[in-house]
């Protein structure tokens, strides 16, 4: 089996500061990259989160052999697609509240044991999933978490983040009901009552494993649903994948493929990595070793806890 190329020396640095904590993170960040032998090419503290892809974009265009990125799920999800068909590597570094991306890495979600795995770790080429030509590095989902990120007070989230997501959760669940949904792989149409559908590249979704059999290498995406009518079973649902009960089975339908065509009645919402930026009907599909990523070398990757 050949060798995999070192992990870059030279980078470029971007992290989302919109916040106090993140121009804090930003700072230790650079200090802490520099102090493990990564050279930086540049380094951005980007307060305005609109402007993280351009600038990853311009690293990319100036021919950074690496780009570390410093954010969220949805910070980290955004700038993949500039990275498609390029030779640059993707490093980041977990500063969000799920880090599910991380997690499915094996990447410390502690900002110096992160800064640790890009100047030792390794390159891996993973997936990248894609819906309606969008690219996203880990999972997305229709249901209830775009309605909870597409109204969730900025300020609970900021102050309170995983209990904050909870609390609001429930508030929404109140009012949520369930879909019709159908599922067409190419050759069968499969039609079902769901309360909540996952899109998974990944193995997290929320921060919560939830698809224990894939992996961001696997060439498949995964369409998981759970079924019914009435809400109480989508927060059966939630508890037992929490507690990683067997019976949290029993209230899903897996779906995988290359390429899936979602269609919803009525048209709902996507989150895309925590990002409410598509619509159903979709089609999801696979970009099969799109991208390389530093992770953790063999002996020292360990799911996070």
């Amino acid at each position: 089996m050949p060798r995999t190329r070192p992990v870059p020396r030279e980078a470029v640095l971007v992290v989302n500061a919109h916040s106090r904590k993140g121009q804090a993170l930003f700072t230790r960040a650079k200090a802490g990259l520099i102090s493990a032998g990564i050279t930086l090419l540049a380094a951005h503290p980007v307060k305005d989160p609109s402007t993280l892809n351009a600038t990853v974009r311009k690293a990319v265009a100036d021919g950074a052999p690496m780009v570390i990125v410093g954010g969220g799920d949805g910070s980290l999800s955004g700038t993949v697609d500039d990275l498609v068909g390029k030779d640059c590597v993707f490093a980041l570094l977990p500063l969000g509240t799920a880090n599910s991306f991380a997690r499915t890495l094996g990447i410390p979600l502690d900002l110096d044991s992160a800064i640790a795995t890009i100047a030792h770790g390794q390159r891996r080429r993973i997936d990248l999933g894609v819906i309606d030509g969008d690219y996203f590095a880990n999972s997305a989902a229709i249901g209830l978490s775009p309605m909870i990120g597409d109204s969730v007070p900025h300020a609970l989230k900021k102050y309170l983040g995983r209990l904050g997501y909870l609390s609001w959760a429930v508030w929404c669940l109140i009012r949520f009901r369930s879909f019709a949904l159908t599922v067409e792989d190419g050759e069968t149409r499969h039609s079902l009552r769901a309360l909540e559908v996952r899109i998974a590249n990944g193995r997290f979704h929320g921060g919560v494993e939830v698809v224990e059999d894939t992996d961001v290498d696997s060439g498949d995406i995964v369409v998981q649903a759970v079924i019914g009518h009435y809400r109480s079973r989508l927060v059966w649902n939630w508890v037992a994948t929490l507690l990683k009960l067997p019976a949290r089975h029993d209230t899903t339908v897996d779906f995988r493929g290359q390429r899936l065509r979602l269609v919803t009645r009525p048209p709902l919402p996507i989150s895309i990595d925590g990002e409410v930026l598509g619509r159903t009907p979709a089609v999801c599909e696979i970009a099969s070793r799109a991208i390389e990523v530093v992770v953790p070398q063999p002996e020292a990757a360990a799911p996070p806890a």
